[in-house]
């Protein structure tokens, strides 16, 4: 039974309740009421604490690339000619890492059979914009060249990212449409993903306390990541106003209720499918941002992580 969270008067899953509680209970500060590093260590552990056990593989390998990581997930041996999962993680740009979305990229490596290649790309306020999509481009052309050292044929690129992630995933996705080169973009998949930095959306006034991510916390992370005198409205900044090209791939938005992103999403899939992409959208009420990295928790997450590995298995190579 759905529980009507007395503080917001919103509604809640009854699946997601306890998670909700919990941090109540510790003290239901926000992101944005903690230092840089205290922010980080919190979501390392509530990552741990919640997030899905880790699926065993074939192999799991971690490379260096100039100043970031990646992580190869390989859920077979020599799989051959193939495309590949790239997977950027949330946290806002801030925060987040290998190791917060591990049983995620594992379990996307186990439903759909395919390598996944996590990006540790570098965070802000260390290293701001564009720091962080530039990581995701150099990825791109590690994965094209053969020469170094990966061992996988790369036919082409599924792009998938949470929140944060999803934004770098929708730039490149614009990017790679009118120059597919290094690799075809096969689909997208955008995970509760921030798109409008303008904050110009009605669901940042819906939900401004109570849940881990709050309009301030967004505010916050933004402040963080752009310097100073950043256009918010540049398409890669905000994907909202990008002019979308013809020759999107099939795309996947998700959206949640308890979440100040949850408008700007819907518009980006709205926007897609006028653009004539093809869209899978869906919406959750009564679950908040970061569902998936409290999948080991909340048994939706768990299931719509299997939605989302049909939805790649399904796609055309």
């Amino acid at each position: 039974m759905n529980w009507l969270d007395p503080l917001t008067g919103r509604t809640v899953a009854a699946d997601a309740a306890a998670v909700l509680q919990d941090f109540r209970a510790a003290g239901g500060r926000s992101f944005h009421l903690y230092s840089v590093a205290e922010v980080r260590e919190k979501y390392e552990l509530g990552c741990a604490k919640s997030g899905l056990s880790p699926d065993n593989l074939f192999d799991v390998s971690d490379h260096q690339i100039g100043q970031f990581g990646i992580r190869l997930y390989q859920p077979q041996a020599t799989p051959g000619a193939t495309p590949v999962l790239l997977f950027f993680h949330g946290g806002g740009w801030i925060m987040g890492s290998l190791d917060t979305h591990d049983g995620l990229c594992r379990r996307l490596a186990t439903l759909t059979g395919l390598p996944v290649v996590a990006v540790d790309y570098r965070l802000a306020p260390e290293h701001r914009y564009p720091a962080a999509i530039n990581d995701c481009r150099a990825a791109v052309q590690w994965l094209a060249s053969n020469s170094l050292g990966h061992g996988v044929e790369v036919t082409g690129l599924v792009l998938v990212g949470d929140s944060a992630g999803g934004q770098l995933a929708a730039v490149l996705t614009n990017e790679n449409a009118s120059s597919p080169n290094p690799l075809p973009i096969l689909g997208q998949v955008l995970i509760y993903p921030i798109t409008d930095l303008t904050f110009s959306t009605p669901s940042y006034q819906r939900i401004r306390e109570g849940f881990p991510l709050v309009a301030d916390t967004m505010a916050w992370f933004a402040n963080e990541y752009l310097p100073e005198g950043t256009d918010r409205a540049a398409p890669e900044v905000s994907p909202a106003f990008a002019d979308l090209p013809p020759g999107l791939p099939p795309t996947y938005v998700l959206t949640v209720d308890n979440d100040p992103l949850a408008d700007e999403g819907a518009r980006y899939a709205a926007a897609l499918s006028q653009a004539g992409t093809a869209v899978t959208y869906l919406h959750l009420p009564g679950y908040a941002h970061g569902l998936f990295t409290s999948a080991g928790r909340i048994p939706r997450g768990e299931r719509e992580i299997e939605n989302i590995a049909a939805f790649i298995r399904e796609l055309h190579w």
